[in-house]
């Protein structure tokens, strides 16, 4: 709580993605961040130049208006935020903390991301300096079975002091962009996997098909 106002800082969700393409899980997510999390504000930011990513990503254009239709009408105040494709070089997260918490003064962030992500948090780049600035939502599946172990933040090695993270519950939903895209070259209906306008952006922009 900031003493001087007598209120809690606003909370802003940041959730990033190559969302390429976004699909159902994706938009689960962010209906979840908004119910579970008590967030003000829902930044959704599509990658620009991934630098993790050794396969080329679909162009920036398209993969910003598949995001803006997948995400644009959710209820709450949700953000399609176009900084990271606008922006010129690798995108790095810890640079549009930077960015958000300039615009958002006294404003407390929170990254969103899987547990896939969080595990490999210490290849990103500055990661200790993002565990500084935001916290991190980690969001978990429910498992069909109780034999795979949760993923412990306190297993990353060399975390920082004062790390903080929170847990986002997800219901079982077995959705990948690779699956998607695979099945969109083959021609194979994807209606069930992403939302009917992300579907049809796909279909007639000819988005993944093979050459």
């Amino acid at each position: 709580m900031n003493p001087s106002s007598g209120k809690a800082p606003r909370r802003i969700g940041v959730f990033g993605g190559a969302f390429d393409p976004p699909h159902n899980a994706h938009v689960a997510l962010a209906e979840a961040a908004m119910a579970q999390l008590d967030l003000d504000e829902l930044h959704v930011i599509p990658t620009g130049q991934a630098w993790h990513k050794s396969r080329a990503l679909t162009p920036k254009e398209d993969r910003l208006a598949m995001t803006r239709l997948a995400f644009g009408d959710l209820k709450g105040t949700v953000v399609i935020d176009s900084r990271e494709v606008l922006r010129d070089g690798p995108t790095y997260t810890l640079d549009t903390l930077h960015e958000l918490q300039c615009e958002q003064p006294g404003a407390q962030l929170v990254l969103i991301m899987g547990a896939d992500q969080a595990s490999a948090l210490p290849t990103w780049h500055g990661w200790q300096d993002i565990l500084g600035i935001a916290i991190v939502s980690v969001a978990y599946r429910a498992l069909s079975t109780g034999n795979t172990a949760r993923f412990d933040p306190k297993s990353l090695p060399g975390l920082p002091a004062g790390a903080r993270f929170e847990a986002l519950e997800l219901p079982p939903m077995d959705i990948s962009a690779t699956e998607i895209r695979r099945r969109a070259a083959l021609g194979v209906d994807i209606s069930s996997l992403v939302p009917p306008t992300v579907a049809r952006y796909i279909d007639q922009h000819h988005l993944y098909r093979s050459a």
